[in-house]
């Protein structure tokens, strides 16, 4: 497995305010003046402030990072480099404070019935799960159930998890790591996580691409094909509620509309 992967790519701790900010300008291809213009303030406060002759206020800083698009974990280290307090928490996600978080992901699972749809943290744990997901797992024939406590990563490329009931398991598993990959970047325990998982073959052949890749689950109604969406929180200012998406399976044909219609009807009809 190739190391570099997984290797954070930001400074390293006890880097000052101002070469973080550099290094994060850089990474966005940014020039000094762009960036200053999009923050909101002149080039050469921006240089005394990369350079360390001159110190960012808070928000200066918010600013600065907020144009980046920064996530708030590194935000948080920003500050703190800066000589200020961390600005974004990291809430539990039942805390009373993360409540309308928590309606608004019901709202969503529930009317995304009778397709499937999950909720999957930073480090791709399901933590949340429709009645249509586990619908399709007991389709598909995977044994580990509930949906929730499972984690992505591990059912699409361990023997034994969903990747073992997809028809084009090989472009999955590779699509999966590719993203993973890129995010394990800037976290650890993303890329420790991979580590410790079986790393597929190179399966994605851009010239023989489709426009989309289709997830596509054999059961023994036949092959049911879905079309992958995400939704995630606009303007987060908690790092818990920037770290979770929602992945929707969108059916991609009629055949695969009907089953899951049918399979949700007949589970409220026993359920009623």
């Amino acid at each position: 497995m190739n190391e570099h992967l997984f290797h954070r790519n930001t400074p390293a701790p006890h880097t000052a305010a101002g070469q973080h900010l550099r290094h994060l300008r850089r990474q966005a291809n940014l020039s000094q003046l762009d960036l200053a213009l999009l923050a909101g303030l002149s080039q050469r406060h921006l240089s005394c402030v990369e350079t360390g002759r001159a110190r960012a206020s808070p928000s200066t800083l918010h600013a600065l990072l907020s144009a980046l698009g920064t996530p708030l974990e590194h935000c948080n280290e920003v500050f703190v480099a800066a000589g200020y307090a961390p600005r974004y928490a990291a809430s539990p996600l039942d805390a009373p404070e993360l409540a309308l978080v928590n309606t608004a992901i019901e709202h969503i699972l529930q009317v995304n019935n009778p397709a499937p749809a999950i909720v999957i943290d930073s480090n791709w744990d399901v933590i949340a799960a429709n009645t249509s997901t586990g619908l399709l797992l007991a389709m598909a024939g995977v044994t580990a159930q509930p949906a929730t406590g499972l984690n992505l990563l591990q059912t699409l490329l361990c023997p034994g998890g969903l990747g073992d009931h997809l028809a084009n398991a090989p472009e999955i598993r590779a699509a999966a790591w590719q993203r993973a990959s890129r995010e394990a970047a800037g976290n650890p325990a993303l890329a420790e996580r991979l580590r410790g998982l079986p790393a597929p073959g190179s399966q994605l052949d851009a010239a023989a691409a489709t426009p989309v890749l289709l997830t596509r689950v054999r059961t023994p109604y036949g092959e049911l094909r879905f079309l992958s969406t995400f939704t995630t929180f606009g303007m987060p200012q908690d790092i818990t509620v920037q770290s979770l998406r929602i992945e929707h399976l969108i059916p991609a044909d009629a055949q695969t509309r009907q089953r899951m219609q049918t399979a949700f009807e007949q589970w409220s009809i026993v359920t009623a």
